[in-house]
């Protein structure tokens, strides 16, 4: 149960920014006691891995401020945050007991093979891909709706999001009970959002140039 919780919570996590859930696994298991990763995720907490993720999350965390460039480096991130949320999942539930996720077969036949239970890390993959949908199909609705303005303000707190539901997953699992339906909620609001955005605009092209001016004033 804890095991899956932690994991759940870091790929949430991945999925909105890939390199804080993936430092707070790294830096927590380097100099704590709190978080010890198996021998497969071990390379988390090496010095290189973590000097390399703070210059990604500093890049990540410039680009994702700029309108337009959002959108990019959101595509570009369609391949890396599930794979961060992939491997979250797996360092953070090799913290704890496998045999949770797995069942004792299969964490034997892990410990027999690479040390890696694939079970956990294509769970990881599937949660961070949709939370990372919802943000990309959300944000050009919010760029073009706030004509920019709100492209900083939404990346910070995205990545404040992050951040918190990453220390909670490591710290205090049980309460991803309460975060991670909160997150679920609020990216559905925001495709939802998208969906009747985009059903608005459909429905202007498609009236006569005399009422358009009419629509865009809420029909009065």
């Amino acid at each position: 149960m804890i095991a899956t919780l932690t994991g759940l919570g870091l790929s949430s996590a991945a999925g909105l920014n890939a390199y804080i859930p993936l430092l707070a696994v790294g830096l927590i298991a380097r100099f704590t006691d709190l978080l010890p990763l198996g021998d497969a995720w071990q390379w988390l907490e090496h010095p290189v891995t973590l000097v390399s993720l703070t210059v990604l999350l500093v890049v990540e965390f410039a680009a994702d401020k700029v309108p337009a460039l959002d959108t990019l480096n959101d595509a570009v991130q369609t391949v890396i945050r599930p794979s961060a949320g992939g491997i979250t999942f797996g360092a953070g539930a090799s913290a704890v007991d496998l045999t949770e996720l797995t069942g004792t077969a299969s964490a034997s036949v892990a410990e027999a093979g690479d040390g890696v239970s694939w079970l956990p890390v294509i769970a990881g993959m599937v949660i961070a891909l949709a939370f990372h949908a919802a943000k990309t199909l959300a944000r050009p609705v919010l760029n073009s709706v706030s004509f920019g303005l709100a492209a900083p303000v939404v990346s910070f707190l995205e990545d404040v999001a992050s951040f918190v539901t990453s220390l909670v997953a490591i710290l205090l699992p049980l309460l991803i009970l309460v975060v991670f339906p909160l997150m679920v909620a609020t990216g559905v609001w925001a495709v939802r959002r998208r969906r009747r955005r985009r059903a608005e605009r459909a429905e202007q092209d498609g009236a006569p140039a005399g009422w358009r001016g009419r629509l865009g004033r809420g029909g009065r």
